[in-house]
């Protein structure tokens, strides 16, 4: 007998994932589960920067979501949503029928900002994750030749990014024991520093390991000009560039923009502390594309995967499975590691840091651990 009523998860990050997973535990009855994205696979983040320091295969990171969505029995759309109407409680595609629903929960992440501004064939923005690593290779090409990485963005991601991009690019004969390096690599950072959010002692420390790498940092630079072999900020001399690294903080995607909803000043969708839109009951978000307006927070991984309890718990309240909702709040503070290639990475936590192998293997283990819990095999 055909289920009486639909639940839609509109992309499939951190927490929606772990929705799917609890779903085949415990489905909720009567209730048909359907999974969009524009992508057949998912991206853990966590493990992106080993990719490019090649420590990882880029399918250790993915999730396959025919994989997951069958073994929950929910149903799979790869298809790009172009229109929300919140009083019907539809949902309307590129290329398919438009779909009805009862609850929506909207996960769709965030993207770099700024880099739709530019338009250069070097330009790869680090999002969507699913192809940076295919867009990077291909920008990259086969290895013949000096490269000369920029990368936009001296925020966590970028500093990893580059210390990993680094890493593997040696990796990758371009740099040869006792030999000039046949690679450059430039932070550029429109703020005063890097590695906003950090303690300075593990500012500090990441300054050393990149100056120990010969990795140039420029602060106070904001990029206003990008073409096929440079960067420029409008008044300098512009900076060379092969390959150029978008990892700016996070934007809005467009699809919110299409969706009609309540948004933030940034165009983040606005949520209360259920995790439900301001101005739609029966929809939800998380992770990075919403903001909780009484506890805005980073837009950070951590924050996703510590709403995926609480979401799972209010989409069955809003499904009749649970008698209330619950509320969340951001914690507080939070163990950070940065992957900084070479088998080593950098801990933080309370006010304490370590650069060290234990750093390295302890990030693994939480990565792989977290990861695995999504990767079904068809």
């Amino acid at each position: 007998m055909p289920s009486s009523r639909t639940l839609v998860l509109l992309g499939i990050g951190h927490t929606n994932a772990e929705v799917v997973r609890r779903w085949i535990k415990r489905p909720i009855a009567d209730t048909r589960l359907v999974c969009i994205s524009k992508f057949p696979f998912a991206t853990y983040s966590g493990m992106l920067p080993g990719t490019l320091s090649r420590q990882f295969e880029p399918t250790e990171m993915q999730i396959d979501l025919r994989a997951l969505t069958k073994r929950a029995g929910a149903e799979l759309i790869l298809d790009e949503v172009t229109e929300l109407d919140p009083a019907t409680r539809t949902l309307h595609f590129a290329k398919r029928d438009a779909l009805p629903f009862d609850v929506l929960s909207v996960g769709v992440g965030s993207m770099p900002a700024g880099w739709r501004d530019h338009r250069s064939p070097a330009l790869v923005p680090i999002k969507p994750m699913q192809t940076f690593p295919s867009r990077l290779e291909e920008r990259l090409g086969d290895g013949a030749g000096p490269k000369r990485c920029v990368i936009v963005g001296g925020g966590v991601a970028g500093v990893e990014v580059a210390l990993c991009l680094d890493a593997g690019l040696a990796k990758r004969g371009l740099a040869e024991r006792g030999q000039p390096q046949s690679y450059s690599i430039t932070i550029l950072t429109s703020g005063p520093q890097i590695a906003d959010g950090m303690t300075n002692r593990s500012r500090r420390k990441l300054r050393e390991i990149l100056r120990a790498r010969g990795i140039e940092v420029r602060t106070d630079y904001r990029v206003k000009e990008v073409d096929e072999r440079s960067v420029g900020n409008g008044q300098d001399e512009p900076i060379a560039a092969d390959v150029i690294i978008w990892a700016t903080g996070a934007a809005a995607p467009p699809v919110l923009g299409r969706l009609g909803l309540a948004t933030d000043e940034r165009g983040f969708l606005a949520l209360n502390p259920r995790l439900q839109s301001t101005d739609a009951e029966p929809i939800f978000a998380v992770g990075d594309c919403g903001t909780i307006l009484q506890h805005p927070a980073p837009k950070a991984g951590v924050f996703a995967v510590r709403q995926a309890p609480v979401l799972w718990h209010n989409l069955r309240a809003a499904l009749g499975a649970e008698t209330a909702y619950q509320t969340y709040r951001p914690q507080s503070g939070f163990m950070k590691i940065l992957n900084t290639g070479h088998g080593k990475a950098l801990l933080e936590y309370k006010g304490h840091s370590a650069h060290a192998r234990w750093c390295w293997w302890l990030k693994c283990w939480i990565d792989k651990r977290f990861v695995a819990k999504y990767q079904f095999r068809e």
